[in-house]
This record gives C-alpha cells, sequence and structure tokens, in this order.
C-alpha cells in the first residue's frame, strides 16, 4: 500500500471576508450622540466585525462611546474596514447611512 499523504491535520479554513471604504460625514453633521447611535445601530445589523476610524483614531463602529470618542466633525472622511461573512453588505449599508445622515 502506498504511503499516505493526508498528515492529519484539517484543511487550512478560508479566511473571513473582509472589505474597507472611505464615506465622507456629510458638510452639516457631526458625528454625535444622534448621528453615532443610527451609525451604531446601523453596525449592530452585521454579524462581520467592523472598524471606523478618523484620522489617527480607529474605533468598534458597534460600540457608542468608541464611535463618540472619535470626534468625528462634518466632511470628515471616516475609513470603514469589515471582516466576516457579511463585510461587504455591512459597509454598503454603513456607507449609505453616512451618506443620509442629517443633524
Amino acid at each position: 500500500m502506498p504511503p499516505s499523504s493526508d498528515t492529519g491535520a484539517a484543511p487550512a479554513a478560508d479566511p473571513a471576508p473582509s472589505a474597507e471604504s472611505t464615506a465622507v460625514l456629510p458638510a452639516d453633521v457631526d458625528l454625535h450622540a444622534r448621528p453615532a447611535a443610527l451609525f451604531v445601530r446601523t453596525a449592530l445589523g452585521f454579524r462581520a466585525r467592523i472598524e471606523v476610524a478618523a484620522g489617527e483614531r480607529e474605533a468598534d463602529a458597534k460600540s457608542l462611546l468608541s464611535v463618540l470618542a472619535l470626534g468625528a466633525k462634518a466632511g470628515t472622511p471616516l475609513r470603514l474596514r469589515a471582516e466576516g461573512e457579511d463585510a461587504p453588505r455591512a459597509l454598503d449599508a454603513l456607507g449609505r447611512c453616512i451618506a443620509g445622515l442629517t443633524e
């Protein structure tokens, strides 16, 4: 019988899908309590791990306090990064959420 090439190790799992995008806060909206809550509520609708960054600061997009701590002001570019099976859908939804924020 020829030697087996099976090492008994489990096959490597496919890495979780990831996605990145950038969205700009509307010119008349700071990311304070009400807009941040809407953003976080949108992020919570997805299983993906989602991070948002403004300047040098990064935050868990599912944590209201972390998002508020970014201190993002009107017109600030926000970098979005997500990992997980629904990462692309999450970033699409968050991009639409940011574009639609109002005071």
